[in-house]
């Protein structure tokens, strides 16, 4: 019921001033972002009442519960947004042939100071690629798996608490039937969808987020993701070039299934805070 209830703070604040305007016009996106990004900095209180409710004590503060902490932070950025590029590789190969100067024009055009600067000024890439990730992240996951922990252990909490990320999206259905864009069946078709792949990355994070103790993977994680989509296995059929991509696509993904669990070792990010708070810590932690 916490969970649900801070669920609907965040979605809630989305709507605080309700406006005609589309979701992606300059000044809705800098309202919602400034709503969102203060429920976010309210949600170490909100673990921390929790705590309090439930009687639950332990040595530190809640922002460390949360993945907020500085010991192993460099591996906690660099290795899980290292392994999510490997389940992207054919994505970014693919994008790479399609370039018209091939490898190295997508590198410079990946590296051009210019076109960074460009994104920060452009408040729809802020929402999506900073905004977005930095907030969802710490409500969803930093937020909530401290409090389902005690409740599920850390093993069930990986499936738990995506729940509430995807049924947090639902909320776009009420945008879309205010455009009336698409009939209604093309809605809520899509909404299914995006629960679909909304919870299944909520998983990825829960798990990378309780294996690291670390809150920045997951968000590096969701901002390099909202940046490349969804994979276009459409496209990668139909290219020019469909062995050579096909075969980057899969040994992505077998690159990504052999070093799930080598990359994420415990070891290398030392403690984690969170799984203190599962009912068996001997056994789970």
């Amino acid at each position: 019921m916490s969970c649900l209830l801070l669920t609907f703070l965040y979605v809630g604040s989305l709507y605080v001033c309700w406006s005609s305007l589309p979701r992606d016009h300059p000044k809705v996106v800098k309202r919602r972002c400034v709503s969102v990004l203060l429920v976010s900095a309210a949600s170490p209180a909100f673990v921390n009442i929790w705590m309090h409710w439930a009687d639950i004590t332990v040595d530190g503060f809640p922002w460390e519960l949360m993945g907020v902490r500085l010991r192993g932070f460099i591996p906690a950025s660099v290795l899980p947004l290292l392994l999510t590029t490997f389940l992207y590789l054919g994505p970014l190969v693919q994008s790479a042939l399609d370039n018209p100067d091939g490898f190295t024009g997508a590198l410079q055009s990946a590296l051009d100071v210019q076109s960074w600067r460009l994104c920060m000024r452009d408040a729809e890439w802020l929402r999506n690629q900073v905004v977005a990730p930095v907030t969802e992240e710490l409500v969803f996951r930093g937020a909530m798996l401290p409090m389902l922990v005690p409740c599920t252990g850390t093993t069930a909490v990986i499936f738990i608490a995506p729940l509430f990320f995807g049924v947090a999206h639902f909320h776009h259905i009420m945008e879309q039937l205010h455009i009336g864009k698409d009939s209604v069946s093309a809605i809520l078709l899509g909404a299914g969808l995006q629960f679909l792949y909304t919870t299944i990355f909520g998983v990825f994070a829960a798990f990378i987020l309780l294996r690291t103790g670390h809150i920045v993977g997951p968000v590096l994680c969701h901002s390099f993701c909202n940046s490349q989509g969804l994979p276009d296995f459409g496209s990668a059929l139909n290219h020019h070039q469909r062995p050579a991509v096909l075969f980057c696509y899969l040994t992505g993904v077998l690159l990504f299934l052999v070093l799930l669990f080598p990359l994420t070792d415990p070891f290398l990010y030392g403690a984690r805070p969170v799984c203190s708070l599962a009912p068996s810590q001997a056994k789970e932690c």
